[in-house]
């Protein structure tokens, strides 16, 4: 699903982001990417979902070389990619469901079928009953499972996440990884960047951990550094 080669970031104050970074994600893979603030890991997510290039290396997601891939082309990989940001990125001025039907909107989805999967969305992520509420009378956990129902209601195969628990209690936490779980079992490739890796009852995810922009390890959760 995800191969990376000897992949270097560096931005042009010459910050290096990253160094020599080369992994693989099988399908159907629960990975976490892990590391202090500041290791490289949202850099890292970004360059998976083709929002950065790599200043060198090759990253290659579900058969194609994002390298390789025109600007015209990157809107199409996404589709089968859900992202979901730290922050969000949630329209406030729309309600719930307005939200989830973006995507399908974009893709061109005959308006009937957008609604079933929008409202299908929303129910997989426990929003039933929510859809006409806007994102500011939303928990921060519920927002967080809006920004969720939106990245798989194009049912992607690939679930990329950045820090999706930052900003929550322990208990909204520990149901945003249950919905990580959850997809992760129907088959979704699903990768976590996070700063706190925590486990999930039943499912073992490996861990790249990285630190100054290196991987250093590369485990089972749970296991020794």
């Amino acid at each position: 699903m995800i191969t990376a080669s000897a992949v270097c970031k560096r931005y042009p104050e010459g910050r290096e982001a990253l160094k020599d970074v080369s992994f693989e994600i099988a399908d159907g893979e629960l990975t976490y990417i892990t590391g202090r603030s500041g290791a490289g890991k949202t850099t890292l997510f970004r360059l998976i979902a083709a929002i950065e290039r790599p200043t060198s290396g090759g990253i290659v997601v579900n058969g194609q070389n994002l390298a390789a891939l025109g600007r015209k082309a990157i809107p199409y990989l996404r589709r089968n990619i859900g992202l979901v940001f730290q922050d969000q990125k949630l329209l406030f001025d729309r309600n719930a469901l307005a939200n989830v039907l973006l995507p399908l909107a974009i893709a061109g989805l005959p308006t009937r079928e957008a609604e079933r999967r929008a409202l299908a969305a929303l129910d997989k992520v426990g929003l039933q009953g929510r859809a006409k509420a806007m994102p500011v009378a939303l928990s921060g956990g519920e927002q967080q499972r809006l920004a969720i129902a939106r990245a798989v209601v194009n049912r992607p195969a690939l679930l990329l996440a950045d820090e999706p628990t930052a900003n929550l209690d322990a208990d909204s936490a520990a149901d945003i990884l249950g919905i990580f779980r959850a997809f992760h079992q129907v088959g979704v490739t699903v990768v976590v960047a996070t700063h706190d890796p925590q486990p999930l009852a039943g499912v073992t995810p490996r861990v790249l951990r990285l630190e100054q922009g290196r991987p250093i390890t590369v485990e089972p959760a749970g296991g020794g550094a």
